[in-house]
């Protein structure tokens, strides 16, 4: 049986994440062809190895009852989405994986495009590019109301981060979080009254049954004109079609979005528009944050749980 095999692109392309696993385990197996692998094409670049590391790759039964001397996944990055985990169970799989490593750099790219945007930097930029020279009056970041959907990992590092510009912070989170939310002055309140009450709005949730669609199309109806909506989380959370309504009709003040429903999506509307930006699913793309999420999935190879374990 061989060792490991490393079906994650972005990892495979890093030297030094490479090394390391290398020095473990010298007859490594990577994704170097660049391929993106779902099914069969991952079945069969999975089979005869004992653990495998893993990022965007859907492991599902249909999956895992093709690989049976799997043992062991070591996940990079942050969520679990992708990631049948009873089916793991079933099949006797472990799994490592550790929360939160890359929460550094998707509260810093969440502060940059709350800036952005109400600056109007992309409207500015773009009215440039166009020939255009003339004042554009923005806002600032300070003292706004900040309401962050999803308070776990990157949603607390966000209030950190909020901190300076003396910014009201609402939340909101099935899990109570009282001592951090008295400690830092953060008031919770449901989801509806924080999309009432925001200037601007930055989610933060994984992507399940009970988030899919959270932010729809009543909810959206009730951003105030000016509102800005984030997402640096999962595609899927938020109605597209909805809110590119509100944003094209001039309703609101701007979004957010560096992951779809799609991806990369198939409706270039979005990046079209003045008031939005867009970009390809960098949230947690820094080179400190690649490093973090690589060494966190070569050390869940040995430190590996229960999948059960993370549904809790």
């Amino acid at each position: 049986m061989k060792s490991v095999a490393v079906a994650s692109r972005s990892f495979s392309k890093n030297l030094i994440l490479r090394n390391q696993v290398l020095e473990l385990y010298p007859d490594a197996k990577f994704n170097d062809q660049g391929l993106s692998l779902s099914g069969d094409s991952l079945v069969d670049f999975l089979a005869g190895y004992e653990k495998a590391i893993l990022a965007l790759e859907i492991i599902d039964e249909s999956v895992l009852s093709r690989l049976p001397d799997l043992k062991v996944i070591g996940k990079y990055g942050v969520g679990l989405d992708m990631i049948d985990l009873v089916a793991l169970e079933k099949y006797n799989v472990g799994l490592g994986w550790t929360g939160g490593v890359n929460k550094r750099s998707v509260s810093e790219l969440a502060v940059s495009f709350m800036i952005y945007l109400l600056h109007k930097v992309v409207l500015a930029n773009n009215e440039v590019k166009r020939g255009y020279w003339y004042q554009i009056q923005g806002r600032q970041l300070s003292s706004r109301t900040i309401g962050i959907v999803g308070c776990g990992h990157i949603g607390k590092d966000l209030v950190h981060l909020l901190k300076p510009f003396g910014c009201k912070i609402l939340v909101h989170d099935i899990m109570n979080y009282s001592d951090f939310y008295r400690e830092n002055n953060v008031i919770p309140v449901s989801l509806k009254e924080l999309i009432k009450e925001s200037d601007v709005i930055s989610i933060h949730l994984p992507l399940n049954n009970a988030t899919k669609n959270i932010i729809n199309k009543d909810l959206i109806s009730l951003l105030k004109p000016n509102s800005i909506i984030i997402n640096l989380a999962r595609g899927g959370l938020i109605d597209e079609f909805a809110l590119k309504k509100r944003l094209i009709d001039g309703t609101l003040g701007g979004a957010a979005l560096d992951v779809f429903e799609v991806e990369p999506p198939l409706d270039i509307t979005f990046a079209s528009l003045d008031n939005v930006l867009v970009t390809p699913h960098i949230g947690g793309s820094t080179e400190e944050a690649v490093l973090a999420m690589g060494e966190a999935a070569i050390a869940g190879l040995q430190n590996f749980k229960n999948p059960l374990y993370f549904l809790k």
